[in-house]
């Protein structure tokens, strides 16, 4: 048996200090949880009402979980880009969305890019910014839902 290091206590403390082993504040996380799923599909759904052409861009686990959790599948984004060649040509698990080439982004201009490594937003908007300059919208879904454009800043 390994004998448990001094920093597992230190992190327990701050868990407890903060809360997170209080049963109130995950019952207050969970709500603040589906109000943003709530929100998220709201404003997905009113842009494809609208006729809008909706993508994501960037394929990690955790966008994965999201857009699983919310119930976003191909009705509502048409593929997924990715820079990394492993997942360029296979599909989403759950709806099987495509994922393509981040160089898709570029050639279909679709009207807004869901964010799903929305933790790297700064750097991607970066990365991305002749999308935005040419009018595309990014959505970063987390910690609410935003609609950032080429004069956006986080």
């Amino acid at each position: 048996m390994h004998a448990v290091e001094d920093s597992v206590a230190e992190i327990i403390a701050r868990e407890q200090a903060h809360g997170l082993r209080d049963k109130q504040t995950l019952l207050e996380f969970a709500t603040r949880v589906s109000a943003n799923r709530a929100e998220l599909i709201w404003l997905l759904r009113k842009l494809k009402h609208e006729g809008k052409c909706i993508v994501a861009v960037s394929a990690p686990a955790k966008g994965m979980t999201l857009i699983n959790y919310c119930k976003i599948g191909r009705e509502t984004l048409d593929y997924v880009t990715e820079k990394a060649p492993l997942k360029i040509g296979r599909f989403t698990p759950g709806d099987h969305i495509p994922v393509l080439p981040d160089a898709q982004l570029y050639e279909d201009r679709p009207d807004y890019a869901l964010l799903l490594a929305w933790n790297f937003a700064q750097e991607i908007m970066a990365n991305i910014s002749d999308y935005t300059e040419a009018g595309g919208k990014v959505i970063v879904p987390i910690p609410t839902p935003v609609i950032l454009d080429k004069d956006s800043t986080l």
